[in-house]
């Protein structure tokens, strides 16, 4: 007999099925100058978790293998495609080129409403240093520039925190758009009595 509290990996699930797209989730992160390795080793993880077609690693972001990133990352930086590249303008002009929008998270005036925004699939996401955020000559790249709701008194997250909400946020839009292409309907799942 199972209990409630019984571990099942998600992907041995029937709500899993709704998450089968075979390339994975459309979406690729740029980490510049990203400081702590602890927050790249977070990144590896959510990627992977979500379906990442992979991380691109600019400028002083730190790049596995090292003792930081495996310490967050649990083995994700083994499973996760991942590029080095000094210089992330190269980066995303290529990757405009071939069809991604880019996408900036930062507040700005600019900004729109992560939960507002209807993403342009394929995605790349600029994220910036903990404490400069994104460098001004790569923000003038982007083509949206994306906020996290900020409803108390600080006006930032963590980077690996903030990339996990946007990440997930663009799973959930995805999912959405992939089930509304194929005419399925997400399933209706009740919750164990208890």
């Amino acid at each position: 007999m199972t209990g409630p509290t019984e571990r099942l990996p998600y992907r041995a699930t029937q709500a899993a099925a709704a998450y089968e797209w075979g390339a994975g989730l459309p979406v690729v992160a740029l980490l510049d100058d990203i400081r702590s390795l602890y927050n790249v080793g977070a990144f590896f993880r959510t990627a992977d978790a979500a379906g990442l077609r992979g991380l691109y690693l600019c400028g002083i972001t730190g790049r596995p293998p090292k003792p930081g990133i495996s310490k967050t990352a649990l083995g994700a930086e083994n499973t996760v495609r991942w590029e080095h590249e000094p210089d992330a303008c190269g980066v995303v002009d290529r990757l405009r080129a071939d069809g991604y929008e880019i996408a900036a998270v930062e507040t700005s005036v600019k900004s729109v409403d992560l939960f507002d925004w209807e993403p342009a699939f394929p995605v790349c996401l600029i994220f910036g240093n903990e404490v400069d955020g994104i460098r001004a000559e790569l923000s003038a790249r982007a083509d949206t520039y994306v906020r996290i709701p900020m409803l108390g008194v600080k006006h930032s997250l963590n980077v690996a925190t903030a990339g996990g909400i946007v990440i997930y946020e663009l799973l959930r839009k995805y999912r959405r758009l992939a089930l509304a292409t194929s005419g399925l309907a997400p399933l209706a799942t009740k919750s164990p009595a208890r």
